[in-house]
Order: C-alpha cells, then structure tokens, then sequence
C-alpha cells in the first residue's frame, strides 16, 4: 500500500456527532459507527477500499468550536494549532492498525432529518511530503463529514487535504467542497 492510501486511511479516522447539551457543555455520550472508505486513487496513489470504526466519545463544546471559527481567518497554521490544542474527542480505526485521535466532533440537525456530523483532526505527514513539499502540505489536517439519518446509517466524505472553511452563516466548520471530496464514506452505519 503506498503512504499515501495510509495518509488517507488514517485520515478517515476523524468522524464526529450530534452536539447534545450536558454538564460542563461537552456531551459524553458515546457512539460508535463503522464505514468503507473508497478511493478512485490518483496519479502517485492506489485504489483504496478500508473498513474503518470510528469512535466519538465525547463531543466538542460551543466554545471549542468557536476557537476554531476564531482561528480561521488567522489562516490554516492558527487552525491545526488551535484544533491540536483541543481534547481529545475520539478516535479512527482502521483495524488492525493503530487509532487516530480525532480532536474535534460537532453535529447539527441534516436537511431532511438525521444528522451531519463533523470530525477532525492533524494528519499524519510522511517523509515524502515533509522533503518535497507538495501543495498539500498547507493543510495538514483532515476533516470528515457524515450525513446520517435517525438511525444511523448514511454516507460521508473524508479529505486529508482540503481547505476548511466556516459555513455561510459562520457557526459551522466544514469542508470547502464536500461534493468533490476524493474519499468517499459509504455504508455509515452507527454500531452501537
């Protein structure tokens, strides 16, 4: 498997939930859903077809979310420091493979019922990427996008390097082109 299909898989890790009121601000409540993350590849990667789990287990508050609304503007270094800066929400799994920690889950009501649920976290950079320096070195983190319904199930989008942006009316970060996402999330289904 070439480091890039790993970049993406560890990537795919970073999946978030529905943002409930509890103590403190941050709700607790546990979920746990599995996807197949699915990759066309590109001219320097492979096809890529993973099974991933995704854990939140706690989601992000109002105020961390508002830190990194805040640290947009400053530009996409202010946001992966401020998004390091952040506990950690969860994790992504690729098993038998190690999990990545997400750092930030928020979730708002969908369109026609359900949820969109938003993960993120840094990303890993290779040695590869570290020496030649790619465009996509400017954003290293990745962020996800689940769009579930009542029950759970759904489809989603991963990108490991794509810009984040805040939502039209500035209370959401989400990806700048969720359309154009190169991993697809398919067959989301909440398993717990």
């Amino acid at each position: 498997m070439h480091i890039t299909a790993i970049g993406v898989l560890a990537s795919v890790f970073m999946i978030a939930s529905w943002a409930q009121s509890a103590p403190g601000g941050a709700d607790t409540h546990r979920e746990a859903y599995t996807a197949v993350a699915l990759s066309t590849g590109g001219p320097r990667t492979s096809p890529v077809a993973a099974q991933l789990e995704i854990v939140i287990e706690r989601w992000s508050t109002d105020a961390e979310r508002q830190r990194l609304l805040d640290a947009l503007p400053r530009g996409q270094d202010a946001m992966l420091e401020t998004l390091r800066d952040l506990p950690t929400a969860g994790y992504i799994q690729n098993p038998p493979a190690l999990a990545w920690d997400l750092h930030y889950a928020h979730a708002v009501p969908g369109d026609e019922g359900g949820r969109r649920i938003f993960l993120a976290t840094d990303r890993p950079i290779g040695i590869w990427e570290a020496i030649h320096r790619p465009r996509l070195i400017d954003y290293p983190f990745t962020f996800i996008e689940l769009r579930v319904d009542e029950e759970g199930d759904g489809e989603g989008k991963l990108s490991r390097a794509t810009k984040i942006i805040a939502s039209k009316d500035g209370r959401l970060v989400e990806l700048e082109r969720y359309a154009t996402q190169p991993v697809d999330l398919t067959e989301v289904r909440r398993s717990n």
